[in-house]
């Protein structure tokens, strides 16, 4: 992917009162940092949040060459999907077809974080794939390879 990128990570459970602090953090990412490419994938409340958000920028700044890309955990041949509505295109990383099945998803999230400048997560579960994640993040964020805003941490009531 051109350009520079932006990758989320959060709970499925989250709720409608993160609308606005990612719809903020996408806009502060566009105008102060000149993201122009964000990867999302499609399981859960935080990923349909961020998409909307994402979404919702594009409309505002038509003609900025922002694009929203679906992250494929899985090969398309295997399980095909069409590029949903308000998407630029979907992307499944490479060599990903050797990787177990239980653990695509974990994998294709880490390869998006090993591949992306920015961050913004919604994560606060002791233990869960999201909250692994952004502590791998950290270790990369300690070596500056990619910087991280994690909205648990400013959102007060998370879900």
């Amino acid at each position: 992917m051109a350009g520079i990128t932006c990758f989320f990570v959060g709970h499925r459970e989250a709720g409608e009162n993160l609308q606005e602090p990612l719809a903020q953090a996408v806009e502060q990412h566009i105008a102060m940092y000149g993201v122009t490419n964000f990867v999302v994938g499609q399981y859960g409340g935080f990923d349909r949040l961020a998409a909307w958000a994402v979404k919702k920028s594009k409309r505002q700044h038509p003609g900025m060459g922002i694009r929203l890309t679906l992250l494929l955990p899985y090969h398309p041949a295997e399980r095909p999907i069409d590029t949903p509505p308000g998407f630029d295109g979907t992307f499944y990383p490479p060599m990903m077809e050797t990787v177990p099945r239980r653990v695509a998803i974990v994998r294709a999230n880490q390869y998006m974080v090993d591949n992306s400048d920015f961050l913004i997560a919604y994560a606060w579960h002791p233990g869960s794939n999201a909250r692994n994640l952004l502590n791998y993040a950290k270790k990369r964020e300690e070596r500056r390879l990619i910087h991280i805003e994690n909205l648990a941490d400013e959102v007060k009531n998370p879900t």
